[in-house]
């Protein structure tokens, strides 16, 4: 995958673990953290290792279905882990019952993605170069426009901010 340069690919259905939040991400990002990773790796190390089963867990991915239509305050995020297929609802560990991880399964599909290199503050451009492939190609949403999905490959404080931006598509 090169960066700025869209792409259509196929994904599957994705088992994941959520925690949803409502505000800037800057601000109240870090709130999801501890019921994310704390549900994940409890689940990974109190369900799975005595099993003696290797619980793998993806990358850090968050659904923004009303960012283009609000306030930055007033985002929704919905904070996901991808777990692996044979986790259930059983197994889940919480760690935070006051903001329990919630099980979900993301559609899977036909997607158009763009790898955006920069801080978040700058996706616009990038975001903008995929409606436009998506529009020069007849490709239309399978969801709201303007809700994407974003896959974080580095953390925030990197020295180059790596994140995948997608867009369901029929």
């Amino acid at each position: 995958m090169k960066a700025f340069v869209p792409e259509i690919i196929e994904m599957p259905d994705r088992k994941v673990l959520t925690v949803t939040s409502v505000g800037d991400p800057n601000i109240v990002g870090e709130s999801v953290f501890k019921p994310l990773y704390g549900a994940a790796y409890a689940t990974k190390f109190k369900t799975f290792k005595p099993r003696g089963v290797k619980m793998e867990l993806d990358k850090l991915t968050a659904l923004w279905p009303d960012a283009h239509l609000k306030p930055k305050d007033k985002w929704t995020g919905i904070w996901a882990i991808p777990i692996p297929d044979y986790v259930n609802l059983s197994d889940i560990v919480q760690k935070d019952e006051s903001n329990p991880a919630k099980f979900d399964v993301w559609p899977g599909g036909t997607y158009a993605q763009i790898l955006h290199k920069g801080t978040y503050t700058e996706e616009g451009p990038t975001i903008a170069i995929l409606h436009k492939f998506i529009e020069d190609n007849g490709i239309k949403m399978a969801d709201v426009i303007g809700k994407h999905e974003e896959e974080y490959l580095t953390s925030p404080d990197s020295k180059v901010v790596k994140t995948i931006i997608r867009y369901r598509i029929k």
